[in-house]
């Protein structure tokens, strides 16, 4: 029996060497909610198939901010504050008087997830 024949439409998957650090640890926190919120409503987060090959998948940057949490680094007023703006896909803006407090949060919480997220290579 021969094989099938192969189609122009197989599903193409990025190489690793490929992938595109994110720039900030910022920016690998609102594409993480946006995978995590398409989970959520039933999309189907798979490794290398979207615009851009990223090194990491959505649960990596998770773990690092449990990790976090666990060495007590990050409070849940941080982790709060991460969800809420990070489903929103902004972060706080300083200039608005009701999200200054958050803004503060916020970049505390991105200053100590930036290092592990650069260690792991998934920001530049």
């Amino acid at each position: 029996m021969r094989p099938a024949p192969r189609t122009a439409h197989a599903p193409r998957f990025g190489s690793i060497a490929a992938a595109e650090p994110f720039r900030s640890a910022e920016e690998a926190w609102l594409w993480t909610m946006a995978a995590l919120i398409a989970r959520r409503d039933g999309a189907r987060v798979t490794a290398g198939k979207g615009e851009k090959v990223r090194p990491c998948e959505p649960d990596d940057v998770i773990k690092c901010l449990d990790r976090l949490y666990r060495q007590r680094r990050i409070d849940l007023i941080h982790a709060r504050v991460m969800r809420v703006w990070g489903e929103r896909g902004a972060a706080p803006d300083p200039r608005h008087a009701s999200e200054r407090a958050d803004h503060a949060q916020w970049r505390e919480a991105m200053n100590r997830l930036e290092w592990p997220l650069r260690v792991k290579g998934i920001v530049a």
